[in-house]
């Protein structure tokens, strides 16, 4: 992923918390400083409207116009003044844009943790995670996390923290969103879009945020049970190499991560199985979250986004993973079949091989779409 110019870890809500960083954590995050919620959100750059002008070509006057608004840093904009070289607009939408700063937000979160617990502390002394800011602080990605809240597999002590993704921009690429989000302590892989990306758009009246952040957060407990039942699951859903005729590399290709991502989850699905050419959803899963989170190059973004859901129907929908893979090998066999109709990879053996391991685990996999659609909707908004 490429990095972000600034990443603020934090822990507890405001300075009256409680908090620290779980151990996993901060031995992941090192010697970076660490602030709370409170702290973090209230240096994050905001924007203010300002007039738009153009010049006029014939007269060399300069013209206002109501059609449009600037959307500056105020920081910047003083810095400016004081003859410093920066650059301190963000964007000129229309008039018809409405600027939702980072305390309209997240502001109402925090008085929307005070009333929550987890194993009987308040979230608000056991949040933490960390905001990365883009572009001159105009676009800001957030994951927040909650200690206690958390997926435990047997045989292993460390957690999969769960929590949700949040973010926005100043620019009209990113309205408001959250997303359900969970971290693997073993790995430090995310696993993003645990449910589908709640939005409140620039645009009209502001949406009444502590009202969202109680709905999010009282749904929050559910999301765990639901990964951890997903995980357990896809652990008894196994794909036996041997009997397909292509590696674990192409498994990944075939599902369109790009080769050099390919290679990283395959190696890593290679380290982490317990037969390397036996290997469960939840393992394949994890080889492409571990590439994604730890090697990806692009922006946070819409590639990212389609990569994820790819990643995530390993676990999540192996019905659809398998479909996909049937349709990609068979496209794959037709693209090479020669004009006399003799071919290698497309040879009806080879691709009756992967419809046949398709067709043997399809019981396994049926029921997980339902779940999915279930998990999906935890956050979807209510009266």
């Amino acid at each position: 992923m490429s990095r972000p110019e600034t990443v603020q870890v934090f822990a507890g809500i405001d300075d009256r918390a409680a908090a620290v960083l779980p151990e996993w954590y901060a031995t992941r995050v090192g010697d970076d400083e660490v602030v709370s919620f409170a702290e973090a959100v209230r240096s994050l750059p905001r924007a203010v409207a300002s007039d738009v002008a153009y010049r006029n070509p014939y007269t060399g006057a300069w013209e206002p116009t109501e059609r449009f608004t600037a959307l500056v840093d105020p920081e910047r904009v003083a810095a400016r003044a004081r003859g410093e070289d920066v650059d301190a607009l963000f964007h000129v939408p229309t008039a018809h844009y409405s600027i939702i700063t980072p305390l309209d937000v997240y502001g109402p979160l925090e008085t929307a943790v005070a009333e929550e617990t987890v194993d009987g502390r308040a979230l608000g002394d056991v949040v933490f995670g960390e905001i990365r800011q883009y572009r001159g602080g105009g676009e800001v990605h957030m994951d927040v996390l909650f200690d206690g809240l958390s997926v435990t597999l047997p045989g292993r002590d460390d957690p999969i923290a769960v929590g949700f993704s949040s973010g926005y921009d100043f620019f009209g690429g990113h309205a408001v969103y959250v997303e359900g989000y969970a971290q693997d302590a073993y790995c430090a892989n995310s696993i993003r879009r645990l449910t589908e990306r709640q939005t409140v758009k620039h645009v009209g009246d502001i949406a009444n945020f502590e009202t969202w952040w109680e709905c999010l957060l009282a749904r929050l407990a559910v999301v765990a049970d639901d990964l951890a039942a997903f995980i357990h699951d896809a652990q008894d859903v196994t794909l036996d190499l041997r009997e397909v005729p292509f590696d674990l590399v192409d498994f990944y290709t075939l599902l369109d991560l790009p080769e050099y991502l390919a290679q990283r989850a395959a190696s890593d699905a290679r380290g982490e199985a317990d037969d390397p050419f036996e290997m469960d959803m939840w393992t394949l899963h994890s080889g492409a979250t571990y590439a994604l989170t730890h090697h990806y190059t692009g922006k946070e973004g819409a590639s990212l986004d389609t990569y994820v859901r790819i990643a995530n129907d390993i676990l999540f929908n192996p019905q659809v993973t398998l479909a996909r893979l049937v349709r990609a090998y068979k496209r794959r066999a037709d693209a090479e079949t020669s004009a006399d109709g003799q071919t290698g990879l497309g040879s009806q053996t080879a691709l009756a091989q992967v419809e046949r391991v398709e067709q043997d685990l399809g019981a396994k996999v049926a029921r997980f779409e339902s779940r999915e659609a279930r998990l999906r909707e935890r956050f979807a908004q209510t009266e």
